[in-house]
């Protein structure tokens, strides 16, 4: 009889957003005259630019060639989108190289398999509240965790603890959930904690391309040395629509270099190859050429319109809770809007509450952590026929 991972009994019994997705379809089969307007997972409505339509036809007929045909790429992605990146970044004043790029099928994944090159033993630094997966992931490995308050009167932006020691420290700036940013100044402290430390920033910059404030970094290769001590993980889901064709990138510096226990020297991009080329086959050709388009100029226009699209959904849920005196945060810098439960509520009873009265579906912040508890999470990635309805609903529901 095989030994299983017991650490899976430590977990929820179901992932957050299979729980929401099992509520609302229960609502549904109830109600198959209530129309749902969906403000909870955060995925997109808008369709990929025709920069990126072109492309990805452009790859299919490749393959219809014998003199273009692509079978195995690169498990760390082709060139010409690995160099894409690079450039991307080198607009926004930060250098990386090519082979510091990988492709993924998005961040989602990376920043779960990231911890194939940690020890067990590692202490795991996550605020709370948090996007579950950073949570999961180490709980299966039976990870020492300790969780930092991101609450009101830090305005969702823990900073670090000298007298507490970590090893793995998890940050998303935008954050999931709140909308929090950290500016520049704040970076640089947790660059000189981890520095201190000897610890690696694992950090979520997958929602960058909502920063409109221009002092905020969009990645923390902008804070100086933070190449020594952290990976970056970015995706375009939200950046170009990408949720349903599944892209991403990390970038894990050459500068991150560690001794082994037997004093050999360990390199954690070299590392990362090596678990890629393993365990991953790489993202498709197809993919691939949709996603280099991205990030054309023509490319990058289109994406920016549809994240303006987004972004006035978010002002609009802003006016409305704002109008209905909640106390909300994010909505700017971020597609995400958090505020508190009126009444005190338990999120989840909240959930039922707006899902039941109001046919809306937004997310409990308890998923998030003990901090969420009585906070609540919309997204602006809904039409804004149906962002304006929901409002409407709102509005006379409170």
């Amino acid at each position: 009889m095989p030994k299983l991972n017991e650490n899976y009994l430590n977990l929820t019994e179901n992932y957050l957003f299979s729980e929401i997705a099992h509520r609302v379809n229960t609502y549904t089969k109830a109600n198959p005259d209530k129309k749902v307007i969906r403000l909870g997972i955060g995925d997109v409505t808008l369709p990929l630019g025709s920069e990126v339509i072109t492309q990805l036809h452009e790859g299919v007929n490749d393959l219809a060639s014998v003199q273009t045909f692509k079978g195995y790429g690169p498990e760390q992605g082709y060139a010409f989108l690995r160099e894409a990146i690079t450039n991307y970044y080198q607009k926004n004043g930060i250098s990386i190289c090519a082979d510091e790029v990988f492709i993924s099928d998005g961040a989602k994944s990376d920043t779960g398999n990231i911890t194939d090159l940690f020890d067990k033993d590692n202490i795991v630094l996550i605020p709370d509240p948090v996007y579950p997966v950073y949570v999961d992931t180490n709980m299966m490995d039976a990870r020492k965790i300790i969780y930092m308050d991101a609450t009101v009167e830090n305005h969702f932006l823990p900073m670090p603890d000298p007298y507490i020691h970590a090893d793995l420290i998890y940050l998303c700036s935008p954050n999931n959930p709140t909308g929090a940013a950290y500016t520049c100044e704040q970076l640089k402290e947790w660059v000189s904690y981890a520095l201190e430390n000897h610890a690696i920033i694992l950090y979520d910059s997958a929602y960058e391309c909502f920063i409109t404030d221009k002092t905020l970094p969009r990645s923390i290769f902008a804070i100086e040395q933070a190449k020594k001590c952290a990976i970056e993980f970015c995706s375009l889901s939200k950046t170009a629509g990408f949720t349903g064709t599944r892209c991403g990138y990390t970038i894990v510096p050459k500068e991150l270099n560690f001794p082994s226990s037997d004093g050999r020297n360990l390199s954690l991009n070299t590392m990362w190859k090596r678990r890629q080329t393993t365990k991953f086959n790489g993202v498709s050709y197809i993919i691939q050429r949709g996603a280099a388009a991205v990030f054309s100029a023509k490319g990058l226009a289109q994406c920016e319109e549809n994240i303006k699209y987004y972004q006035e959904n978010a002002k609009m849920i802003s006016i409305e809770l704002e109008k209905k005196g909640f106390r909300y945060f994010g909505g700017v810098n971020s597609p995400y809007i958090w505020f508190e439960c009126p009444n005190q509520m338990d999120s989840w009873d909240f959930f039922d509450y707006l899902l039941n009265n109001a046919q809306i579906v937004g997310t409990p912040g308890a998923g998030f952590g003990k901090n969420g508890q009585r906070f609540f999470r919309l997204t602006s990635f809904n039409t804004h026929e149906n962002t304006i309805e929901a409002m409407k609903r709102m509005d006379n529901l409170f």
